[in-house]
């Protein structure tokens, strides 16, 4: 249950309202994440900002959502589990893949491996290991990437423990990440 409102763009500030629909404008919705965070203009601003920076980075879109299923599983984040898997499907990404990402795996060995890399980066809250590093450069990681996916790791760890402290009701197709990791 939302534990915390969503907020009605007509009925909100001017400058969040602009924001609301520059959403709206972009995705044919506002998600009930965005909705909620807007409650928050700072917060909101802050993870638009920090989102939309990210989303031009060196990581395919496709990755980028591979990566927030294998923190929705491994944070068992069920908004985050049913957002992803639809916008890594809008990304080309068939269903099976989909399903083993918020598993933490992969069937491509690098997609797996950034996903190894950012499950580890959660397990060791940051303490990743040299040889994990090493890995990821002989891999063809840059450094860049290697931040980036951090950054990736981070993000999504914020919109799930948003999503666990509100209540986010749940506007995709559901996805149940404990069913997920289960299967």
């Amino acid at each position: 249950m939302q534990r915390i409102n969503i907020i009605d763009p007509s009925v909100t500030s001017a400058e969040t309202a602009e924001v609301l629909a520059g959403v709206k404008s972009g995705m044919g919705m506002i998600p009930n994440i965005i909705a909620t965070m807007a409650n928050s203009k700072t917060l909101l601003k802050g993870y638009l900002d920090l989102s939309g920076t990210l989303a031009g980075g060196r990581l395919s879109n496709g990755l980028t959502e591979q990566i927030a299923l294998a923190v929705a599983g491994a944070n068992q984040c069920d908004y985050c589990a049913s957002a992803h898997t639809a916008l890594g499907s809008m990304a080309g990404i068939d269903e099976e893949e989909l399903a083993d990402n918020l598993r933490g795996g992969s069937s491509d060995p690098k997609t797996k491996l950034v996903l190894d890399f950012a499950n580890e980066v959660m397990r060791t809250k940051g303490r990743v290991s040299d040889t994990s590093l090493v890995l990821m450069h002989s891999n063809g990681f840059s450094d860049e990437e290697i931040l980036e996916i951090f950054g990736h790791v981070m993000l999504n760890i914020f919109t799930n423990y948003f999503n666990h402290l509100v209540g986010t009701e749940i506007d995709f197709p559901v996805v149940n990440s404990r069913d997920a990791l289960a299967a």
